[in-house]
């Protein structure tokens, strides 16, 4: 059969992008994923079983994402400092005077070190102090930078070899490769500070404030820092993959209370949180910049963030409205009807906003005001962040 040279050229250079995606890089994405998993299984553990050991099921998963990105990252610095050519080594980043090796790897190292440092820290404390109140205990904390430089270090790295590529239009496993980090990371962020984040929440101008600290930052990066199309909607679309399957995903399987008091009877496990619907306002994102190109970036983040607290305040407060107090969304799609083994089931305020946690009138205009503030600053960051992704060749 004959291949047109222009053909089997397209091809040859198609492979070789493919090829420019080192090991570690694979490896550093496959780690945040089950870095992810394994803490969202985490939460779910303590909601429906409560103690749980070093090596629980959920606490392994995690530590094979740590591992894994560990060894990986470790071998890269190790064959680049011992066994690579001088002109490889001149292009890593060199520390303790012997050591060489990209950014991303070295984040992922130390990310590694915190997480498998926080293991026997964990269980110290619940054997201690017994089952966690909070998401942020001491030992979850540093668990939780662990993660986050990780999954930081998975984002340079796929950055830095993004960067290195001379025609964007072949590189969309590394475009999707940048997004699937960026999501995961976004999940861990939203993960960490769901008590703030949660359904009750929605109707409070704090929930807005937060949100929009953390969430314009990273798509706003993300669009900057990416070629790709749409590529806010696309990590936005994996952030809400992840913790849509973890929700469909869990109450399969049988969990039953380990501690008591158990005034809540179950016998599955119960969902997580269902995700923010970031979508929306990252689809506005994308249309900015999309629709104005040529537009100053000091500009666009600040028309971006305008328009991502307008879109996600009119679909988050009344699609947290649907999530508490609607009948139909107490089912295993939305996950409404999921409590914790040791609350009451009766409580008053299970399927309703507690007065003093809806704001309104002037109280939530000053504090959407205040949201929008925080929204512009966090967008401005973002662009000067994935203006900074956009040259890291290391």
């Amino acid at each position: 059969m004959y291949l047109h040279p222009s053909f089997t050229a397209e091809k040859s250079q198609a492979a070789k992008v493919v090829s420019t995606v080192q090991p570690y890089v694979y490896a550093c994405v496959f780690s945040s994923l089950c870095i992810i998993v394994g803490v969202i299984w985490d939460i779910s553990w303590h909601t429906s079983i409560g103690r749980d050991g070093l090596f629980a099921p959920p606490h392994m998963v995690i530590y094979v994402g740590a591992v894994v990105s560990g060894v990986f990252s470790g071998y890269q610095v190790l064959r680049t400092s011992f066994f690579s050519p001088a002109e490889e080594k001149s292009q890593a980043v060199k520390f303790w005077g012997i050591f060489h090796g990209s950014l991303g790897a070295l984040f992922c190292i130390w990310g590694a070190i915190a997480m498998l440092t926080s293991a026997p820290f964990d269980d110290w404390w619940h054997n201690t102090y017994g089952l966690d109140v909070t998401i942020l205990s001491p030992p979850h904390t540093l668990l939780a930078l662990g993660a986050i430089m990780i999954q930081f270090g998975t984002l340079v790295a796929v950055a830095s070899s993004t960067n290195h590529l001379n025609i964007n239009d072949s590189a969309k496993i590394h475009h999707w490769l940048f997004a699937i980090a960026a999501g995961v990371l976004v999940a861990g962020f939203f993960t960490v500070l769901s008590d703030y984040l949660s359904k009750h929440q929605m109707h409070r101008a704090l929930f807005y404030q937060i949100s929009s600290v953390i969430f314009p930052l990273f798509l706003i990066m993300v669009t900057r820092a990416s070629n790709m199309k749409w590529a806010a909607t696309a990590t936005a679309a994996v952030y809400m993959s992840i913790l849509l399957l973890m929700l469909w995903i869990l109450p399969i399987f049988h969990a039953y209370p380990r501690l008591g008091p158990v005034l809540n009877h179950i016998d599955h496990y119960q969902a997580f949180n269902f995700p923010l619907l970031l979508v929306f306002p990252a689809l506005a994102i994308d249309w900015i910049f999309y629709k104005f190109p040529n537009k100053k970036g000091w500009v666009k983040a600040a028309y971006s963030a305008i328009l991502f607290l307008a879109v996600f305040f009119v679909v988050q407060w009344y699609f947290g409205t649907f999530l508490l107090t609607s009948t139909v969304a107490r089912n295993s799609f939305f996950g409404g009807s999921s409590w914790y083994f040791g609350s009451d089931p009766d409580y008053a305020f299970r399927y309703a906003f507690r007065p003093e946690q809806v704001d309104s009138g002037f109280s939530l205009i000053k504090g959407l005001l205040i949201a929008a503030v925080f929204a512009v600053i966090s967008a401005f960051v973002g662009y000067k962040w994935g203006s900074w992704m956009k040259k890291v060749q290391r």
